[in-house]
């Protein structure tokens, strides 16, 4: 139930009582006595649902009434206070806790059949014998291939508690496969891709931050320092934040002892600051931090300790501006609310969160950001001059909600032929990819050095082979030199879906994208 029929919902409650207090009922007339409806002990609240439970007309399911009820009173706090029935409070836990209960696999749908993009080693589906390109016809007695499953039903279909069984059909080379795989633990990561651009730049793109986060960067920086890296990329763009303590840890390993990280404080909550310890491993590694408007909560918190501190450029676009801190209340049902409880602050006193006072306007933030052209004009991005603010070193930085970043990069709409959108509609390139996968399967799911698969993508001549495939499966076909325009944009497109299909998998996608990232060029030419 949304937050608007939420508020009408208590709207009617309140009518519904006011009717019962005026009129009759089962032939007799209510007395004219007043209730003790005390807004400061929340008595008018349970005043109600006693109200409508004693004399309404049908018969009342209160547990849906009790929901819609908090639902409603929470909608009108701030947009991150909410109410989680037991089944949304699970699925918000496994979604940060690093793992979940499943079979192990990663897969897309490309047309409107999952093919599995990989198998996680030591994973239920490897045990079982499921392969990289195995199609998944039906899960159970499910039927999901060609019949327009949504790709998260596909997911939940599969998913379940560890020990029990689920039947996966895959259809391999023309045959049809029936696996029995035992569900099981399954790691989640968060670390999308960490490799060398050159011979001292290394790159980490961080997806969120799960329970394991802080583990997997610290693995990933090791493998880099050892590889040579004197400066890092940190890619934290569209990574939408999570535990506040990964975030932590990871601005502890950049700063020096006794730096600020961040504070957080409230009507409820006195101030609490949270200052590193000087025993980070990358105090002397040069860093610039990519964050864009999806860019949300620990991924602003680290952002902002790095630009108040001065250790670190910040390049990209104003990230989300999402500072409320949440706390947890879980009841014995298994339901939860996650209340807002304070408000992060940079060290220099920016609030981190954006103005909620008008919720419509929250809402549609990002929309508004696109009309009054902030994503691709810095001149557009909205600063609120009065609130000026100095890092350590006196530049002065703006609060207003989000990170500003030091460096703006705008969105490219520059690209965007009337080819390049017919094949963006029509999923022509993910399509296609999987229909090289199928093709040279041998040779591609066996290379794991990228100079390697960047040598042998290109003797496949993949641009040749794609105008083919678009005009023979969608009947699109560029127009007069609109392939000359799109190509530079498009083939390295190309080759990072071809290359996930190798053993190198999001790596391959990463390092096929920086061709194309004017983002990541940016960092590139920072000293």
């Amino acid at each position: 139930m949304n937050n608007r029929n939420g508020s009408i919902l208590l709207i009617a409650l309140l009518g519904i009582i006011i009717g019962v207090l005026l009129s009759v009922t089962t032939g007799r007339f209510l007395t004219n006595r007043k209730f003790d409806g005390d807004y400061n002990r929340w008595r008018k609240l349970n005043l109600i649902l006693e109200q409508v439970q004693a004399n309404y007309v049908d018969t009342i399911d209160m547990k849906k009434m009790t929901d819609a009820a908090v639902v409603a009173a929470l909608s009108e706090l701030d947009p991150h206070s909410v109410y989680l029935p037991p089944v949304d409070l699970e699925e918000s836990e496994t979604e940060l806790a690093g793992n979940f209960d499943g079979i192990g696999i990663q897969f897309n749908v490309p047309n409107d059949t999952a093919i599995v993009l990989s198998v996680i080693q030591g994973g239920p589906s490897e045990k079982a014998g499921l392969m990289q390109g195995d199609r998944i016809i039906k899960v159970d007695d499910d039927v999901i291939a060609g019949t327009r499953t949504p790709q998260d039903s596909m997911v939940h279909k599969m998913k379940g508690p560890s020990g029990t069984k689920v039947r996966i059909t895959v259809n391999r080379d023309g045959t049809e496969i029936p696996f029995e795989i035992t569900r099981g633990k399954i790691p989640v990561k968060c670390v999308d891709a960490a490799f060398m651009v050159n011979d001292t730049t290394g790159y980490i793109r961080l997806s969120r931050f799960t329970r394991t986060t802080y583990r997997e960067f610290s693995q990933a920086s090791e493998k880099l320092l050892s590889q040579g890296m004197t400066r890092l990329v940190f890619d934290i763009r569209g990574n939408t934040g999570g535990y506040f303590d990964q975030a932590f840890l990871l601005c502890n390993e950049f700063l020096p002892d006794d730096a600020q990280i961040v504070y957080m404080q409230g009507l409820h909550r006195s101030r609490q600051d949270f200052n590193a310890d000087g025993k980070g491993e990358l105090q002397d590694i040069g860093l610039a931090v990519l964050i864009d408007e999806s860019s949300a909560s620990s991924s602003e918190i680290f952002a902002g300790a790095m630009q108040d501190n001065d250790r670190g450029v910040i390049i990209g676009r104003r990230s989300f501006g999402k500072g409320l801190v949440q706390e947890p209340i879980n009841f014995t049902d298994g339901s939860g609310i996650r209340l807002t409880v304070a408000r992060f602050y940079t060290p220099s006193g920016r609030c981190i969160q954006k103005p909620y006072s008008d919720g419509t306007r929250y809402a549609y933030d990002i929309y508004e950001r696109y009309r009054h052209g902030e994503m691709t004009d810095a001149d557009s991005i909205q600063v609120d001059s009065s609130e000026v603010y100095y890092t350590v070193k006196g530049r002065p930085v703006y609060g207003g909600g989000g990170i500003i970043p030091d460096i703006f990069v705008p969105m490219d709409t520059t690209r965007a032929t009337s080819f390049y959108i017919k094949c963006n509609k029509k999923a022509t390139q993910m399509r296609f990819a999987s229909y090289i996968f199928d093709r040279y399967k041998p040779r591609l799911s066996r290379i794991s050095d990228f100079g390697e698969l960047s040598g042998y993508l290109d003797s496949l001549h993949l641009d040749r082979k794609f105008l083919d495939f678009a005009r023979r499966t969608d009947s699109i076909v560029p127009g007069p030199g609109e392939w000359k325009e799109s190509e530079e944009y498009m083939m390295p497109q190309l080759k990072a879906l071809v290359g996930r299909y190798s053993k190198l998998d999001d790596e391959a996608f990463y390092r096929f994208y920086l061709d194309i990232d004017e983002t990541v060029k940016a960092a590139l030419q920072q000293n």
